[in-house]
């Protein structure tokens, strides 16, 4: 049952890439997760994996939110859709992300411009008016959002094609994990999504977030060096869940990941309700995945998965 609701959201996105891209197109995929945060480099690598499947070729340009430069886009990619990184920073919370999808929207005419899945949070109106301006006067935008609650904002919002789509780093199929080495792993919060659950002391669970690199991250800022690092981030993301028996987590790649390692697992939400709303739109195996509004609710269903196993 897990590997059918692995392989039905796989299938979903290789749909959605072969809608925009052929065998032998030409692309850019920007905005790259410059950052330690394992879930966007996830995604970043389930982009790669897909559109390569299904180009057969490595992206002609690739930038992050702060290196990106018009002119060296244009002259290495002439022709070709751009894809914007997917994730969860459409709105107003991660405001140097979604200042650069407004640039490239106001610069980048001349092609497609797609937005690969993503989750949608707007706290200040004004900046709903901006980004709506925007896209209503892109001559070609197409949205994907991994939400219905996005979903229904975008097409109340914004005059452009809106889609409902996985979040890519399903892409990445299922992964295989060594052996457990503690019962209970939380990974939690401790940026400005956090929601400030009370944790439980360290004898009752270990308690971690994966927001620092390690100290021997690979280094360069070409397009083989960036994937380099995503791989890396990635890597620790898994080796890090595959420590427990049973994960904790409020983070929607804590839920991911660990979907793709097939370790049982407990999901709180983030501040905005971001989990809840994916697993709405991409309910998971009831043996894979179970919901709790509270820290110590979490704990008990952690437990009884450690006993069952």
């Amino acid at each position: 049952m897990t590997s059918d609701h692995l392989g039905e959201q796989r299938a979903l996105l290789t749909a959605l890439y072969r809608t925009h891209v052929a065998s032998g197109s030409r692309y850019a995929l920007v905005d790259f997760p410059d950052h330690a945060n394992v879930g966007d480099s996830a995604i970043w690598l389930g982009e790669l994996a897909m559109l390569r499947e299904i180009t057969g070729r490595d992206p002609c340009y690739v930038s992050t939110w702060h290196d990106f430069d018009l002119d060296a886009f244009r002259d290495a990619c002439p022709d070709g859709i751009l894809f914007l990184h997917g994730g969860g920073n459409l709105g107003d919370i991660w405001p140097h992300h979604q200042r650069f999808r407004e640039d490239i929207l106001a610069s980048v005419r001349d092609r497609p411009v797609v937005q690969l899945p993503q989750s949608i949070l707007f706290r200040e109106p004004s900046e709903v008016d901006r980004f709506a301006a925007l896209v209503a006067d892109h001559p070609d935008f197409v949205l994907y959002v991994r939400d219905t609650r996005s979903l229904d904002f975008a097409r109340e919002h914004l005059a452009c094609p809106s889609h409902l789509a996985p979040d890519s780093a399903y892409a990445l199929g299922e992964q295989s994990r060594d052996a457990a080495q503690c019962d209970v792993l939380m990974l939690m919060r401790t940026d400005d999504e956090r929601q400030g659950y009370a944790l439980p002391s360290a004898d009752l669970a270990t308690v971690v977030d994966w927001l620092e690199d390690d100290a021997d991250l690979p280094t360069g800022v070409d397009a083989t060096a960036r994937e380099a690092q995503a791989v890396a981030r990635v890597d620790r993301g898994l080796r890090l869940l595959a420590q427990g028996r049973v994960v904790v987590t409020d983070r929607l790649h804590g839920h991911i990941l660990a979907d793709l390692l097939r370790i049982p697992h407990v999901v709180l939400d983030n501040d905005y309700g971001k989990i809840a709303a994916y697993l709405d739109a991409r309910p998971a195996p009831d043996a894979i995945v179970t919901r709790a509004s509270t820290i110590e609710r979490a704990m008990v269903l952690a437990k009884q998965r450690v006993g069952s196993r």
